[in-house]
């Protein structure tokens, strides 16, 4: 089958609904901005392009935090709600679910504009949007029918359009994408179904849309890595999914991305038990060409959905530059990431599934741990994972990461897939979940991990730490839980500072920004996200939240 071409139109294709006010004209976001924020702003998914999820923000501080106060709120569309607000020069962007964006003013929280996509079929509609981008004059939004739009910042119109995969096959997009020197950088997601395209990594040109360069994430027949697959036709190659965006280093002109596992997720199901690149690996990638120049499978051969996808966070330690990197086993990651080289692994102890060797990296499963055709096997974590795609923060001040836990297992059962053209699926035909047996019944866990592996404190609750984690240069940390709950802990000690209670679980990502010299931290609630959201039912039906109440809460200190 032939790959799918970009389709791009510099026409407004698609029905954004009419601009309430328009935005203030705001200034060009280019990469020098992007290389150093100003500190007032959010200009990407974890602020800035290491990845760090931090503020150098410090009139909000651990010794006035107490007194945060809401000072306005948004009610956000119905769906998955996992969102990142971009803020620039006082202007939020905010994306609900169902890929609709909203400009607003970040003190006040009136709208400025609206966009609306408008899906023919259902497909798409309350789908999540964890991050939109910001590039000059343009937001980026990643669709969840597979295209990349890019709107005016200042009225929300469309300015071009871009059709990257088929969506009737399940390709879409759930997270946003990664601007670097004018390439807007994004992963594809929705490869459980066998097409013969694969699943890839694209790269367009954020003045027109026009597709650069398309990385597969799957080694090809007959290309470099093509025989870890063993005899397996690239149509029978299924997943490599890389659903949330990379960091970048503009030292070394990489960018980096996870990439998921394979599928379907047994090597029985799949019927290889070969490695299986590209996929539970760390590609470092030329952004301007696409051109893979290092990668490091972390997982190979993975038998048990436990995705290596996650956020890459960029610190230089002890003079050496590295990425950082956990999945769903909750084990840190580190490596060198201008040669890829195996640095170091700290295993948090809670997963049964594998060993990593200390010298190499190379990962072997533990004895009895490799699934067999329809026969029931447990294991820790669950599918669901100890880290998730809530992101951890990183903190210069404590060189710790701050880390949202789940503590969970399962039984399950794999089985066959059908092996032709749109077959395919995860294999899974049984899955029953169970608290983690050293979890004192307790499902939430938040650790923070030193650069070294050492944790420095951590925090166990009954409800799961759900949302991503935030820090800042006033020594805080925010994060947030199931049953409502948002917190602010001291980095270096790990005490409660500040705690609220907003109308339903605390998820997506919190950020931090100034306007006018006031601090404001934005918190988001909501529902879906994943088993993350519907195990705590299963397993402590004690705690409750609704099954609605999507939303944005920011908080100030009371005005002078």
């Amino acid at each position: 089958m032939t790959r799918l071409a970009a389709i791009v139109t510099l026409a407004i294709l698609v029905l954004a609904a009419p601009a309430a006010a328009q935005a203030p004209a705001v200034g060009p976001v280019t990469d020098a901005v992007l290389a150093d924020p100003p500190p007032e702003s959010w200009l990407n998914w974890r602020r800035t392009l290491d990845g760090w999820g931090y503020s150098p923000l410090e009139q909000i501080d651990r010794d006035n935090v107490g007194g945060l106060r809401m000072v306005w709120s948004w009610a956000m569309e119905p769906g998955s709600q996992q969102t990142t607000p971009i803020v620039h020069e006082g202007v939020m962007y905010l994306a609900s679910p169902g890929n609709i964006v909203q400009a607003l003013d970040a003190a006040t929280g009136d709208m400025l504009w609206e966009y609306r996509r408008q899906f023919p079929t259902a497909r798409g509609r309350g789908r999540p949007n964890r991050n939109i981008a910001i590039y000059q004059d343009k937001i980026i939004l990643n669709t969840a029918d597979a295209n990349i739009v890019a709107l005016d910042t200042r009225t929300g119109e469309v300015v071009w359009e871009a059709e990257v995969a088929d969506s009737s096959k399940g390709f879409f997009f759930s997270s946003g994408a990664l601007v670097v020197r004018g390439v807007v950088v994004s992963g594809m997601a929705g490869c459980l179904r066998f097409w013969e395209e694969g699943c890839f990594i694209t790269g367009h040109d954020a003045d027109t849309g026009r597709e650069l360069w398309r990385t597969s994430t799957v080694a090809r027949p007959g290309e470099p890595g093509g025989d870890t697959w063993g005899d397996l036709p690239m149509m029978f190659r299924g997943g490599g999914d890389a659903w949330i965006a990379g960091s970048y280093d503009p030292d070394l002109g990489l960018t980096y991305w996870g990439v998921a596992q394979a599928k379907p997720w047994a090597q029985v199901s799949r019927r290889t038990d070969a490695d299986a690149l590209y996929t539970s690996s760390t590609l470092a990638l030329d952004p301007e060409t696409g051109e893979m120049r290092w990668y490091f499978q972390h997982l190979p051969g993975e038998s048990h959905d436990m995705d290596e996808t996650f956020e890459r966070i960029l610190v230089d330690v002890d003079g050496r530059p590295s990425v950082f990197t956990m999945g769903k086993l909750g084990i840190l990651w580190q490596l060198d990431r201008e040669t890829g080289g195996f640095i170091n692994a700290t295993d948090l102890g809670y997963q049964n599934i594998v060993d990593i060797d200390s010298q190499t990296g190379r990962m072997s499963f533990r004895p009895g741990m490799m699934p067999v055709l329809d026969e029931e096997l447990s294991f820790c974590p669950s599918h669901s994972g100890l880290k998730s795609w809530r992101a951890m923060a990183y903190s210069p001040e404590t060189e710790a990461f701050y880390i949202p836990l789940t503590l969970n297992c399962q039984r399950t059962i794999y089985s066959e897939v059908e092996f032709r053209e749109g077959g395919g699926g995860a294999g899974m035909v049984f899955r029953e979940n169970f608290l983690h047996p050293d979890s004192d019944g307790n499902m939430g866990e938040f650790v923070a991990m030193h650069v070294s592996g050492e944790i420095l404190w951590s925090h166990r609750k009954r409800s799961p730490y759900i949302s991503a984690a935030l820090t800042t240069a006033g020594g805080l940390t925010f994060v947030g839980t199931y049953d409502r709950r948002a917190y602010a802990y001291d980095v270096a000690t790990g005490d409660e500072l500040w705690e609220t209670r907003l109308p339903t679980a605390v998820q997506g990502f919190p950020v931090t920004y100034s306007v006018a010299g006031r601090q404001y931290v934005a918190i988001g609630t909501g529902t879906g996200g994943g088993s993350w959201t519907t195990m705590p039912a299963e397993l402590i039906p004690d705690v409750r939240r609704p099954n609605a109440g999507n939303g944005l809460f920011v908080f100030a200190l009371p005005a002078e």
